[in-house]
């Protein structure tokens, strides 16, 4: 609840000044809601979810790829964000900070250097492994959510309201089992 209380504020904050939602990371346990919180940003700012997995951004060129199909407002969820090779991670920081992408065409004497404008995007990152983010990756998220377990009683509302929205009748007792 307190990460919900805590992206409503942000989202709102950025809407109210019509820009993009500051960069996100979810960090917790497994299986806690991290891909369904990206879902929730991307609806709330009026923007698409991309997603991807740091595994599976093996070069720059797959994530210049990526960054250069966005738009404004879109949520771009990268999970296991603590995986992504460290080259990649360097073409990230000045999307998240400028919202440029820098391109190198060519090798040796005759590269040349490319800059190209990103759209305002909100990167949303999620981690089991916070610790395994290196510092320049993890300063640049300006929201960042600690992930917990629900308690027992958030776990009973949550099956009351599924029950309902289900249309199956369950007691409290029942919920609680």
């Amino acid at each position: 609840d307190k990460v919900k209380e805590r992206l409503n504020i942000f989202i709102k904050a950025a809407q109210n000044r019509d820009e993009a939602l500051d960069h996100v990371l979810l960090y917790g346990p497994p299986g806690l809601g991290k891909t369904t919180l990206a879902n929730i940003i991307a609806r709330e700012m009026k923007g698409e979810l991309k997603i991807t997995s740091g595994p599976a951004i093996e070069r720059a060129g797959d994530l210049a790829a990526i960054l250069t199909t966005l738009k404004d407002n879109d949520v771009l969820f990268i999970d296991e964000i603590h995986r992504l090779n460290r080259n990649v991670e360097e073409i990230l920081y000045p999307a998240m900070e400028d919202y440029v992408l820098d391109i190198v065409i060519g090798k040796g004497a005759a590269a040349k250097s490319i800059r190209l404008d990103l759209p305002k995007f909100t990167l949303t990152g999620a981690t089991t492994r916070i610790g395994m983010l290196t510092s320049p990756l993890r300063d640049r998220f300006g929201v960042l959510c600690d992930m917990q377990y629900y308690t027992e009683q958030q776990l009973k509302e949550i099956i009351i309201r599924a029950a309902f929205v289900l249309a199956c009748n369950i007691t409290d007792e029942g919920a609680y089992e």
